[in-house]
């Protein structure tokens, strides 16, 4: 007894001298053979060690060994980090990293585990970088095992959710660790308190998880097994085919294979000897009921496997269940994912909707931009302008000049605007005193010659600017999108085009409503003639709405020059939908234009939406409707009032 206890208080004393010693080297030492010469099977009794050892460089020493940067000396088996130097390997010590010595190849040997081992490393590794100090490694390591989730993950992320500084990192590591509870959790309980928790979550990666733990696997059997998750009883003629059925039955081993016609043939051929098959000739065999008759006397005599009646495998079907059992055995588990993947799924839909009225409003607000200026010229004067396009492509153009001398994007914006209207309203001035003018009440005419000043103005913008696309660059407080969640999102270029598409709705009905030319534009608009003899010029006012309307358009070419690429044709992009807005809406009137432009962004859009590979076809699709909804409503969809109605 005594003996006992002095052997006892002689390990205690020795302990802190024995932890003290115990370094990376002298762990490697008692797994010398399983670290020189590792295999997937035994390696994992080291990396178990060296996570219990607690040292600091078990980190670094798992990198290592996992990139093959482990040495071996042949002379005593201690491992080294190893430099080249010249012909020679300096040696560096395992726990200092210090250099210990030089040796040269042939007394050394590289340690090179296999891919299993490196990917047993590599797990361990995640586990000791998950509390890296370098923030590099801990976001390195969420994100491996984000890429493939164990049940082994699920601790040691756990324990590093408590002592992670950084607020973003730790809620990765929350919803993470909340993932992996509800595939791997160790109670029914606590599996259903993560699948519960992640009810609200409609990222991808949640959605496979709970679709994961739903993985169903379809069987048949005589009756329903007894224990078995059942997801679904399937009925035969409805949820499967017959055909089907009894193919699960073979696979089941549950009836024998089905002999077709070309196997009777093959069987009846390859036991064909001397012209004869079971003593009937061959000549003979020329119908599929002469071939099966013969095929079963072969079959009798155990030559052949039997052949199934149609009747009998009727039989079998009939007497066999057919259903779908989820591989996850605990119902209470797959029943709180079903019941989270539905409320997922439900919002999922909504967000998707949300989502999708948000990108039509967006490119309704795009398209009244681009057809606001058409709508005030063509309204007011009649006038058919095929280069309202070109105006837009003006405008773009000289926000690009503009920031070739402001490097500022945000100051280079602020002062385009402005300029690009002043150059605009100038050249829609310039063409309607030089042109339109002559051709008022001549549609045709008006027609070609604005569609020749279209191609004229293409072709000098290529002569000045070339054939490639210029950059126009928006702010970078424009950089990026407004994300709601993992289904809404959209650009704050698009937000910002909406803002200015009702920015300049406002500012056109206010100049219409509040202001004396807004007042001898509707004049002009409703009564011409009467607007002349009650002292209006409506020569003037002809020439101001062209250059109002040419102004608006420039505007509109630098905000669509943000989002869109700023070449010679890219009018042509938007004279076609400007026209649609305009006719659809109601000629002459702003909330027309307003109403054509986001019936015609929400159409396109949803015609996208149901065929999303093509969009030429969608387009289509779009023209096709609105030439339909023009024949039940000529005058758009706000038409306007009064005597100018019934020109």
């Amino acid at each position: 007894m005594f003996r006992t206890i002095l052997i006892i208080l002689a390990v205690c004393l020795a302990a802190p001298s024995i932890a003290s010693a115990q370094d990376l080297q002298s762990i490697l030492q008692s797994h010398q053979k399983l670290v020189a010469k590792p295999s997937a099977k035994t390696v994992g009794t080291v990396l178990d060690d060296l996570a219990a050892s607690g040292l600091s460089g078990t980190a670094d020493f798992l990198e290592r060994w996992r990139n093959k940067e482990l040495w071996v000396r042949t002379e005593d088996g201690l491992f080294f980090y190893t430099t080249a130097d010249g012909s020679d390997l300096t040696l560096l010590d395992i726990d200092t990293g210090e250099t210990v010595g030089t040796a040269i190849k042939k007394d050394l040997k590289q340690i090179r585990p296999n891919g299993g081992v490196r990917k047993a490393i590599a797990s361990a590794l995640v586990q000791f970088q998950l509390s890296d100090p370098d923030i590099a490694r801990r976001t390195a390591a969420v994100d491996a095992i984000a890429r493939a989730m164990t049940a082994d993950q699920l601790a040691p992320l756990q324990a590093a959710i408590d002592n992670e500084p950084d607020a973003a990192l730790k809620a990765r590591k929350t919803r993470l660790a909340g993932m992996l509870a509800a595939s791997f959790a160790d109670t029914t309980e606590a599996r259903v308190a993560a699948i519960q928790a992640l009810s609200d979550d409609i990222s991808v990666d949640v959605r496979a998880v709970l679709n994961q733990i739903l993985t169903t696997k379809r069987a048949t059997a005589a009756a329903l097994p007894e224990g078995a998750n059942i997801a679904a009883q399937l009925t035969v003629g409805q949820d499967i085919s017959e055909t089907e059925a009894y193919a699960m039955l073979v696979d089941a081993d549950l009836a024998p294979a089905r002999v077709s016609a070309s196997d009777i043939l093959s069987a009846l051929t390859a036991n064909a000897s001397d012209g004869r098959v079971a003593d009937t000739p061959v000549g003979t065999l020329n119908t599929l009921e002469a071939r099966a008759k013969v095929y079963d006397t072969l079959a009798a005599a155990g030559t052949v496997p039997t052949r199934i009646t149609d009747a009998e495998a009727q039989r079998l079907i009939e007497t066999h269940v057919y259903f779908d059992a989820y591989i996850e055995k605990d119902p209470a588990i797959t029943q709180a994912a079903r019941l989270a993947l539905d409320g997922i799924e439900t919002r999922v839909a909504v967000s998707q909707a949300a989502d999708l009225t948000l990108d039509a409003l967006s490119l309704a607000s795009i398209y009244f931009l681009a057809a606001i200026g058409l709508a005030v010229t063509f309204g007011v004067m009649g006038v058919i302008n095929m280069a309202h396009g070109e105006f837009i492509m003006m405008g773009a153009y000289t926000g690009y000049v503009v920031q070739l001398f402001i490097p500022n994007y945000t100051a280079s914006i602020i002062v385009a605007l402005p300029l690009a209207f002043a150059v605009t309203f100038a050249a829609g001035v310039a063409m309607e005193r030089l042109v339109i003018r002559w051709l008022y009440h001549r549609p045709l005419e008006t027609l070609l010659a604005t569609f020749g000043i279209s191609i004229a103005l293409q072709q000098l913008a290529k002569n000045i600017f070339g054939t490639q696309a210029r950059p126009l660059t928006s702010p970078a407080w424009l950089d990026g999108a407004w994300v709601i969640n993992d289904v809404i999102a959209i650009s704050y270029i698009r937000i910002a085009i909406f803002v200015l598409a009702l920015i300049f709705l406002a500012l056109i009905v206010w100049i219409l409503r509040k202001t004396r030319l807004g007042l001898e534009v509707r004049a002009v608009t409703q009564n011409p003639g009467m607007a002349a003899s009650m002292g209006i010029n409506p020569d003037r006012i002809n020439m101001l709405t062209f250059g109002l309307g040419s102004g608006i358009a420039g505007i509109a070419g630098v905000a669509i020059g943000l989002y869109a690429k700023v070449t010679s044709e890219m009018g042509a992009d938007y004279i076609v939908q400007s026209f649609m807005t305009v006719v659809v809406g109601g000629v002459g009137n702003v909330w027309g234009t307003l109403a054509g432009a986001t019936m015609i962004g929400f159409l396109q859009k949803g015609i996208e939406w149901f065929n999303p590979s093509n969009t030429l076809a969608a387009q289509t699709y779009m023209i096709l409707f609105i030439i339909l909804f023009i024949q039940f409503r000529p005058k758009g969809i706000v038409a306007l009032k009064g005597r100018a109605a019934g020109d």
